[in-house]
């Protein structure tokens, strides 16, 4: 019986001091967002389906494929993720399908900025590259010292800037360059 007991407190001895290397990487990525001079990019939160319906029109979002509750709740869950970090505001833009904008709005993080770089191309590969480039002439203008920026957008979009795959309502974190480049510095499950 005494060396179970002692089994178990070695045990338990080990547990408390082994380092959790998820936590840590994600305290640095706490503590970069705070610093700023990095943008967050979020893809938009559970939508349900695929791309979206043929009659889709751009500002009418009873054409478009939209957030269902679980979306909604996870959009807020982002938001009360963010704050309980010490992240209270930031500069936050969005695509201008719906399901983008209202989980940005839901993050409440601020003030919604609409960004037609954010938007998707999914359906239309013919903007990918004027999309691209708008992006990315934008990121190249902010500052390295600046507050950060949340842009809420698309899986295309993240992956064809960030070469990154993410699920719905996961973000990748980029740090803002001197010469107005950027780079990934990681991932982001809004997970308690």
């Amino acid at each position: 019986m005494h060396h179970l007991i002692h089994i178990g407190i070695f045990l338990a001895v080990i547990l408390l001091f082994t380092p959790n290397t998820a936590s840590a990487e994600q305290s640095d990525l706490i503590a970069r967002m705070k610093a700023g001079g990095h943008i967050l990019m979020i893809r938009h939160a559970l939508a349900p389906g695929n791309g979206d319906p043929s009659e889709f029109k751009l500002g009418d979002c009873a054409t478009q494929r939209n957030l269902d509750e679980r979306g909604r709740m996870q959009s807020r869950e982002i938001g009360r993720w963010l704050h309980a970090n010490g992240i209270k505001s930031a500069r936050i833009y969005s695509s201008q399908w719906c399901r983008c904008l209202e989980t940005a709005a839901l993050t409440a993080m601020g003030t919604v900025t609409e960004l037609a770089g954010l938007n998707s191309f999914y359906e239309l590969p013919q903007n990918r590259e004027s999309n691209l480039n708008a992006l990315n002439k934008f990121i190249s203008r902010q500052p390295v010292d600046g507050e950060l920026i949340i842009m809420v957008t698309h899986y295309v979009t993240i992956a064809a800037i960030t070469n990154e795959t993410i699920a719905s309502g996961e973000g990748v974190l980029l740090e803002l360059r001197e010469d107005a480049s950027y780079r990934v510095v990681g991932s982001l499950k809004f997970d308690h």
